[in-house]
């Protein structure tokens, strides 16, 4: 079953760590958000492969939008 990774706040993109295709770890670094200057780490919760990207570095995103899928 696939993991949705989902924006918890609005903030910025600074960095997007994995692309499709790379495997991940729970507790990997998925993307790097900015919120009222302080960066926050978005981390998935299972293992598996990254299948898309939804963001690029300097996208602004809402809370709920999808940031990336693992399958």
């Amino acid at each position: 079953m696939a993991e949705v990774v989902e924006a918890e706040m609005v903030a910025a993109v600074l960095e997007v760590v994995v692309a499709p295709g790379d495997a991940v770890a729970p507790g990997d670094t998925l993307v790097l958000l900015e919120s009222m200057k302080m960066e926050i780490p978005v981390l998935t919760e299972h293992g598996g492969r990254v299948t898309a990207v939804r963001v690029a570095v300097g996208d602004v995103v809402q809370t709920g939008d999808v940031l990336a899928v693992i399958d």
